[in-house]
Protein backbone atom coordinates (compact mmCIF):
# COMPACT_ATOMS: atom_id res chain seq x y z
CA UNK A 1 0.00 0.00 0.00
CA UNK A 2 1.16 3.30 -0.52
CA UNK A 3 3.03 5.30 2.54
CA UNK A 4 -0.01 8.14 2.09
CA UNK A 5 -2.60 5.42 2.88
CA UNK A 6 -0.74 4.64 5.81
CA UNK A 7 -3.41 6.83 8.44
CA UNK A 8 -4.53 5.79 11.47
CA UNK A 9 -7.42 4.22 10.98
CA UNK A 10 -5.63 1.52 8.75
CA UNK A 11 -2.90 1.17 11.61
CA UNK A 12 -5.90 0.50 14.34
CA UNK A 13 -6.74 -2.01 11.50
CA UNK A 14 -4.01 -3.23 11.43
CA UNK A 15 -3.27 -3.63 14.80
CA UNK A 16 -7.19 -5.59 15.35
CA UNK A 17 -6.11 -8.31 12.57
CA UNK A 18 -2.83 -8.97 14.47
CA UNK A 19 -4.51 -9.40 17.83
CA UNK A 20 -6.60 -12.05 15.49
CA UNK A 21 -3.86 -13.34 14.69
CA UNK A 22 -2.57 -14.13 18.19
CA UNK A 23 -0.15 -11.23 18.89
CA UNK A 24 0.11 -10.36 22.61
CA UNK A 25 -0.12 -6.60 23.79
CA UNK A 26 3.78 -6.59 23.68
CA UNK A 27 4.76 -7.87 20.12
CA UNK A 28 1.61 -5.77 18.91
CA UNK A 29 3.68 -2.51 20.79
CA UNK A 30 6.82 -3.54 19.13
CA UNK A 31 5.21 -3.92 15.63
CA UNK A 32 3.86 -0.12 15.72
CA UNK A 33 7.48 0.69 16.98
CA UNK A 34 8.73 -0.84 13.79
CA UNK A 35 6.40 1.30 11.66
CA UNK A 36 7.22 4.06 13.39
CA UNK A 37 10.81 3.82 12.89
CA UNK A 38 10.62 3.01 9.58
CA UNK A 39 8.74 6.24 8.84
CA UNK A 40 11.18 8.61 10.54
CA UNK A 41 14.26 6.92 8.82
CA UNK A 42 12.02 7.90 5.42
CA UNK A 43 11.50 11.46 6.58
CA UNK A 44 14.91 12.33 8.06
CA UNK A 45 17.45 10.24 5.57
CA UNK A 46 14.94 10.29 2.23
CA UNK A 47 13.44 13.49 2.66
CA UNK A 48 9.86 12.01 2.09
CA UNK A 49 7.29 14.34 3.16
CA UNK A 50 5.28 12.48 6.08
CA UNK A 51 4.36 12.26 9.80
CA UNK A 52 4.41 9.66 12.35
CA UNK A 53 1.78 11.31 14.36
CA UNK A 54 -0.96 8.53 13.11
CA UNK A 55 1.15 5.98 14.35
CA UNK A 56 0.96 7.55 18.17
CA UNK A 57 -2.29 7.97 17.50
CA UNK A 58 -2.83 4.54 16.50
CA UNK A 59 -0.95 3.28 20.03
CA UNK A 60 -3.22 5.34 22.22
CA UNK A 61 -6.43 4.06 20.75
CA UNK A 62 -4.91 0.38 20.43
CA UNK A 63 -3.74 1.33 24.30
CA UNK A 64 -7.41 2.29 25.04
CA UNK A 65 -8.70 -1.34 23.57
CA UNK A 66 -6.31 -3.17 25.49
CA UNK A 67 -4.28 -4.35 22.39
CA UNK A 68 -0.67 -2.70 22.93
CA UNK A 69 0.57 -2.71 26.37
CA UNK A 70 2.83 -3.76 28.85
CA UNK A 71 3.39 -7.40 29.85
CA UNK A 72 2.94 -9.14 33.00
CA UNK A 73 5.89 -9.01 34.82
CA UNK A 74 6.41 -12.70 36.49
CA UNK A 75 7.35 -12.38 40.10
CA UNK A 76 7.25 -16.53 40.44
CA UNK A 77 10.14 -17.77 42.50
CA UNK A 78 10.57 -21.38 43.14
CA UNK A 79 10.56 -22.26 47.00
CA UNK A 80 13.68 -23.59 48.57
CA UNK A 81 11.13 -27.01 48.76
CA UNK A 82 10.38 -27.15 45.32
CA UNK A 83 14.29 -26.98 44.10
CA UNK A 84 15.02 -29.61 46.43
CA UNK A 85 12.04 -31.48 44.78
CA UNK A 86 12.99 -31.41 41.62
CA UNK A 87 16.88 -31.88 42.14
CA UNK A 88 16.20 -35.11 44.59
CA UNK A 89 13.44 -36.40 41.52
CA UNK A 90 16.30 -35.66 38.82
CA UNK A 91 19.17 -37.65 40.52
CA UNK A 92 16.62 -41.09 41.14
CA UNK A 93 15.29 -40.90 38.09
CA UNK A 94 17.17 -44.03 35.77
CA UNK A 95 15.96 -42.92 32.56
CA UNK A 96 16.68 -39.35 32.72
CA UNK A 97 19.96 -39.31 31.06
CA UNK A 98 20.09 -35.86 31.17
CA UNK A 99 22.22 -34.69 34.78
CA UNK A 100 19.15 -32.35 35.47
CA UNK A 101 19.54 -32.02 38.91
CA UNK A 102 23.06 -30.60 38.56
CA UNK A 103 21.51 -28.08 35.43
CA UNK A 104 18.87 -26.81 37.58
CA UNK A 105 21.81 -25.24 40.25
CA UNK A 106 23.87 -24.44 37.62
CA UNK A 107 20.88 -22.11 36.43
CA UNK A 108 20.98 -20.55 40.00
CA UNK A 109 24.23 -20.47 40.52
CA UNK A 110 25.15 -18.50 37.13
CA UNK A 111 21.40 -16.76 36.51
CA UNK A 112 22.36 -18.04 33.05
CA UNK A 113 19.84 -18.70 30.48
CA UNK A 114 19.11 -22.43 29.20
CA UNK A 115 20.40 -22.04 25.56
CA UNK A 116 23.45 -20.72 27.42
CA UNK A 117 24.19 -23.64 29.38
CA UNK A 118 23.93 -26.07 27.08
CA UNK A 119 26.12 -24.31 24.30
CA UNK A 120 29.19 -23.12 27.10
CA UNK A 121 32.02 -24.87 25.87
CA UNK A 122 35.34 -26.60 28.06
CA UNK A 123 37.78 -24.45 25.80
CA UNK A 124 35.62 -21.36 27.71
CA UNK A 125 36.00 -22.47 31.16
CA UNK A 126 38.78 -20.71 33.28
CA UNK A 127 39.63 -22.79 36.03
CA UNK A 128 42.49 -20.55 37.58
CA UNK A 129 40.11 -17.80 37.72
CA UNK A 130 37.02 -18.98 38.08
CA UNK A 131 35.38 -17.36 34.99
CA UNK A 132 33.60 -18.92 31.93
CA UNK A 133 33.29 -17.10 28.63
CA UNK A 134 29.33 -16.80 27.32
CA UNK A 135 29.18 -16.41 23.74
CA UNK A 136 26.75 -14.22 21.84
CA UNK A 137 24.54 -13.60 24.82
CA UNK A 138 21.21 -12.30 23.72
CA UNK A 139 20.98 -8.78 23.13
CA UNK A 140 18.28 -7.00 20.92
CA UNK A 141 21.01 -4.41 19.35
CA UNK A 142 23.21 -7.20 18.58
CA UNK A 143 22.60 -10.95 16.90
CA UNK A 144 26.08 -11.48 17.61
CA UNK A 145 29.43 -11.20 19.28
CA UNK A 146 28.10 -10.22 22.52
CA UNK A 147 30.46 -12.09 24.56
CA UNK A 148 30.59 -11.57 28.15
CA UNK A 149 33.11 -13.17 30.89
CA UNK A 150 31.33 -14.17 34.38
CA UNK A 151 32.17 -15.03 37.40
CA UNK A 152 31.71 -18.22 38.81
CA UNK A 153 30.56 -17.44 42.43
CA UNK A 154 29.16 -19.44 45.43
CA UNK A 155 26.73 -16.98 47.57
CA UNK A 156 23.87 -18.39 45.59
CA UNK A 157 23.89 -21.82 47.63
CA UNK A 158 25.43 -23.61 44.91
CA UNK A 159 28.83 -22.91 43.83
CA UNK A 160 28.85 -22.84 40.07
CA UNK A 161 32.69 -23.29 39.64
CA UNK A 162 32.71 -26.68 41.69
CA UNK A 163 29.45 -27.71 39.64
CA UNK A 164 31.46 -27.45 36.49
CA UNK A 165 34.19 -29.88 38.08
CA UNK A 166 31.35 -31.89 39.12
CA UNK A 167 29.91 -32.49 35.38
CA UNK A 168 33.53 -32.85 34.45
CA UNK A 169 33.76 -35.88 36.67
CA UNK A 170 30.56 -36.88 35.78
CA UNK A 171 30.86 -36.90 31.90
CA UNK A 172 34.50 -37.98 31.77
CA UNK A 173 35.36 -35.09 29.18
CA UNK A 174 37.31 -31.95 28.31
CA UNK A 175 36.27 -31.20 25.00
CA UNK A 176 33.23 -29.88 23.36
CA UNK A 177 30.27 -28.89 25.13
CA UNK A 178 30.42 -28.46 28.93
CA UNK A 179 26.53 -29.66 29.11
CA UNK A 180 26.05 -31.44 25.66
CA UNK A 181 22.03 -31.87 25.56
CA UNK A 182 19.81 -29.85 23.26
CA UNK A 183 18.19 -27.07 25.17
CA UNK A 184 14.43 -28.22 24.30
CA UNK A 185 15.19 -31.48 25.93
CA UNK A 186 16.15 -30.26 28.93
CA UNK A 187 13.08 -27.86 29.20
CA UNK A 188 10.73 -30.89 28.70
CA UNK A 189 12.97 -32.75 30.98
CA UNK A 190 12.50 -29.59 33.57
CA UNK A 191 8.59 -29.77 32.34
CA UNK A 192 8.02 -33.30 33.27
CA UNK A 193 9.44 -33.32 36.36
CA UNK A 194 7.21 -30.26 37.89
CA UNK A 195 4.49 -31.97 36.65
CA UNK A 196 5.18 -35.58 38.47
CA UNK A 197 5.97 -33.16 41.59
CA UNK A 198 2.74 -31.83 41.30
CA UNK A 199 4.50 -27.76 40.81
CA UNK A 200 2.79 -25.73 38.96
CA UNK A 201 3.15 -22.55 36.57
CA UNK A 202 6.98 -22.97 37.49
CA UNK A 203 9.18 -22.34 33.94
CA UNK A 204 13.08 -22.97 33.74
CA UNK A 205 13.75 -19.24 33.08
CA UNK A 206 12.24 -18.66 36.24
CA UNK A 207 15.59 -20.23 38.20
CA UNK A 208 17.48 -16.81 36.38
CA UNK A 209 14.92 -14.45 38.11
CA UNK A 210 16.26 -16.70 41.33
CA UNK A 211 19.90 -16.58 40.71
CA UNK A 212 19.43 -13.06 39.91
CA UNK A 213 17.28 -12.29 42.92
CA UNK A 214 19.79 -14.73 44.89
CA UNK A 215 22.74 -12.18 43.75
CA UNK A 216 20.44 -8.97 45.23
CA UNK A 217 19.85 -10.74 47.83
CA UNK A 218 23.59 -11.48 48.88
CA UNK A 219 24.13 -7.61 48.51
CA UNK A 220 25.83 -7.30 45.26
CA UNK A 221 24.91 -4.11 43.60
CA UNK A 222 22.85 -3.11 40.47
CA UNK A 223 26.41 -3.15 38.46
CA UNK A 224 27.70 -6.02 39.83
CA UNK A 225 24.79 -8.29 39.46
CA UNK A 226 25.18 -6.85 35.44
CA UNK A 227 28.15 -8.17 35.06
CA UNK A 228 26.78 -11.35 36.07
CA UNK A 229 23.28 -11.62 34.15
CA UNK A 230 24.80 -9.84 31.25
CA UNK A 231 22.17 -7.15 31.09
CA UNK A 232 22.62 -3.63 29.47
CA UNK A 233 19.72 -2.35 30.40
CA UNK A 234 19.48 -1.74 34.17
CA UNK A 235 16.06 -1.27 34.02
CA UNK A 236 15.53 -4.61 32.35
CA UNK A 237 17.64 -6.13 35.54
CA UNK A 238 14.74 -5.33 37.70
CA UNK A 239 12.01 -7.05 36.51
CA UNK A 240 14.59 -10.39 37.39
CA UNK A 241 14.90 -9.31 40.75
CA UNK A 242 11.98 -10.10 43.47
CA UNK A 243 13.61 -9.83 46.31
CA UNK A 244 12.04 -11.70 49.74
CA UNK A 245 10.85 -8.91 52.15
CA UNK A 246 12.19 -11.90 54.59
CA UNK A 247 15.79 -11.20 53.17
CA UNK A 248 15.50 -7.86 55.07
CA UNK A 249 15.86 -8.50 58.18
CA UNK A 250 18.90 -10.59 57.72
CA UNK A 251 20.42 -7.95 55.96
CA UNK A 252 19.39 -5.41 58.99
CA UNK A 253 21.27 -8.18 61.31
CA UNK A 254 24.27 -7.83 59.03
CA UNK A 255 24.71 -4.68 59.32
CA UNK A 256 24.19 -4.43 63.08
CA UNK A 257 26.59 -7.13 63.26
Amino acid sequence: MKISELDRERLIQFGRDRAKEGAGPVTLGIDLGYVKTILSHAAAVHGIQLSTEPTDLARIALNRLGLVGKGNERDRRPTPDEIDRIIARADVTPKLTIPLGRIVRIAIATAMRLDEICRVAWDDFDPDHKMLLVRDRKDPRRKSGNNQKIPLLDVSGYDACALVHEQKEASKSSKGRIFPYNSRSVGMAFRRTCRALKISDLHFHDLRHEGASRLFEAGFSIEQVALVTGHRDWKMLRRYTHLKPEQLHARKSGVAA
